[in-house]
């Protein structure tokens, strides 16, 4: 009886998931099944409008609440349950980019969205429907520091971040049981940013390279003439240090070539404020987000081996621009409310990614772009190609891509790593949903690996074929569903042959090692 008892428990019921903060307080309770054969007792822990969290006799289980009828003082009203969903971190995505996409779910499933400022820095976003309040999205606009510290601390369910997360985070948070934070499920990329250098209406520099704009954060470079501007002294101007934008910053300048920033930099709190002191001194440099850039006067990136690339949008979502930065959510490993779960499902939608779009962020739909707009990389290619990439391949990749569109989708490697980049783990699963989703039914979707110029042509190549053949392979694993006679996918490399930076960096070589996705 014992042994039969503990099956139909084992079927009820899953182990060892926490539902979220905030809940009901602890109480007696019991289940009965709905057959009335088995009966369990304990101490409710959490509801999340579908399942309990209950401590018992035989440990901590997860109830579906479909499958039992609930007795006792702490037993929640199935029909008034209200999600709670409390988001902390980054200002910039706190102010306009989180609350538009409660505003869209929320018109998308029918909620009526209401607005209350709590305290400067936290905000409430209550879901109605009706009379009937559905969930409530509540957001501390502060830093990704503080973002991670509130997850920490048991006092938030999301974190919005405009860095990865460092990994005394990611050992801290798994040693309090949420998880590997960087794991799929676990952080999201919810649209992309960028760092643009910015300078005074007026001034002539209007180029530099990265690894000049590095050296000028540390004050490696303090004149403007050194740069091919006048002779006078460069005014750096940066986010405050506790940004996630700020720490972003330095992590992709600096860090890198193990620099710090000058102590003559001046910080500020706020992009605004950033852009007004740039915007009066006629020697100011600074470096902003891309979607805050409005008025600022954008520095395009450039070197002797590639062509000039500038902050656009699409050059974003390509990646082609080096200085490209995912805007994150991380969430523990807990059960969220099913509203949360619908709101972070609403995330990935075509709807989304306009919303993200019109609040001056880059999404993260794919897009379509057609040779005759690409002129300027394949007269890149034979302009640049070294003495050990012969006629005959420029010739077989221009034959090969010719017919084709690029995908706006590129994927990229960790340096130092054989790991996708976050960037890339969130554009495997978006390519994933879109072949399952049959978006690509009928066409040929080809990956193509190149890398940088180091070392001979020919091995390059076939780490560049290998690089391809991982995106290749992670795809199809993750389009679960994806039926491959509905979409012809295949992997094909070309090394070194179309550079679209100098190999004489490390940001340089970073770019030219990619996987882009062409299609016809």
């Amino acid at each position: 009886m014992i042994k039969h008892r503990a099956a139909i428990l084992a079927a009820l019921f899953l182990f060892g998931q926490s539902l979220g903060i905030g809940q009901a307080a602890a109480q007696d309770v019991t289940f009965l099944s709905r057959d009335g054969s088995v009966e369990v007792s304990g101490t409710l822990l959490g509801f999340d409008g579908e399942y309990y969290r209950v401590d018992t006799l035989y440990g901590e289980l997860t109830v579906d609440s479909s499958g039992v009828i609930c007795d006792g003082p702490g037993c929640p009203d199935l029909t008034s349950y209200v999600a709670e969903l409390e988001l902390s971190g980054a200002a910039a995505m706190g102010r306009v980019l989180l609350p538009a996409l409660i505003e869209g779910f929320g018109l998308k499933y029918g909620y009526t969205v209401e607005r209350k400022d709590l305290e400067p820095t936290r905000t409430e976003y209550r879901l109605t429907e009706g009379d009937r309040i559905a969930g409530v999205f509540r957001i501390h606009s502060s830093n990704t520091d503080e973002g991670f510290a509130d997850l920490l601390a048991n006092e938030a369910d999301m974190v919005m971040a405009l860095r990865e997360m460092r990994p005394d985070e990611r050992e801290r948070a798994q040693d309090a049981g949420m998880g590997d934070l960087r794991s799929v499920g676990r952080s999201r990329v919810l649209a992309l940013d960028a760092l643009v250098p910015i300078v005074a209406p007026g001034n002539p520099v209007t180029a530099l390279t990265v690894p000049q704009l590095s050296d000028v954060l540390a004050g490696k470079v303090t004149n403007w003439q050194q740069l091919g501007g006048p002779d006078a002294p460069i005014d750096v101007h940066l986010r405050d240090g506790a940004s996630g934008f700020g720490q972003a910053t330095v992590d992709r300048l600096l860090s890198p070539v193990g620099e710090a920033l000058s102590p003559g930099a001046t910080r500020h709190d706020s992009d605004a404020l950033l852009i007004r002191a740039v915007m009066r001194d006629p020697f100011a440099l600074g470096v902003i987000s891309l979607s805050e850039l409005r008025e600022a006067v954008p520095v395009a990136l450039s070197g002797a081996c590639g062509f000039t690339l500038r902050p656009t949008r699409r050059n974003a979502k390509t990646e082609d621009y080096p200085l490209v930065l995912p805007v994150f959510l991380y969430l523990p490993a807990r059960r969220l409310p099913k509203l949360g779960r619908e709101f972070l499902a609403y995330t990935r939608s075509s709807a989304a990614q306009l919303v993200i779009r019109r609040v001056g962020y880059v999404d993260q739909a794919p897009e379509e772009v057609p040779i005759n707009m690409q002129g300027d990389r394949f007269a890149n290619a034979i302009a640049r190609a070294g003495e050990e990439v012969p006629l005959q391949e420029l010739q077989r990749m221009v034959g090969r891509l010719t017919p084709m569109k690029r995908l706006t989708t590129s994927f990229r490697i960790e340096a130092g790593s054989s790991d996708l980049d976050a960037q890339s783990r969130s554009n495997i699963l978006q390519l994933a949903d879109a072949l399952e989703s049959g978006d690509y039914d009928g066409r040929e979707l080809l990956f193509v690996g190149f890398s940088d110029g180091e070392g001979p042509a020919g091995p390059n190549r076939e780490i560049a074929q290998r690089r391809a053949q991982v995106v290749y392979d992670a795809i199809v694993t993750a389009a679960e569903t994806f039926d491959p006679t509905r979409t012809q996918l295949s992997v094909e490399a070309f090394g070194e042959a179309m550079p679209m930076a100098c190999d004489d960096s490390a940001w340089g070589r970073q770019v030219n090692r990619r996987v882009e996705v062409w299609l016809r």
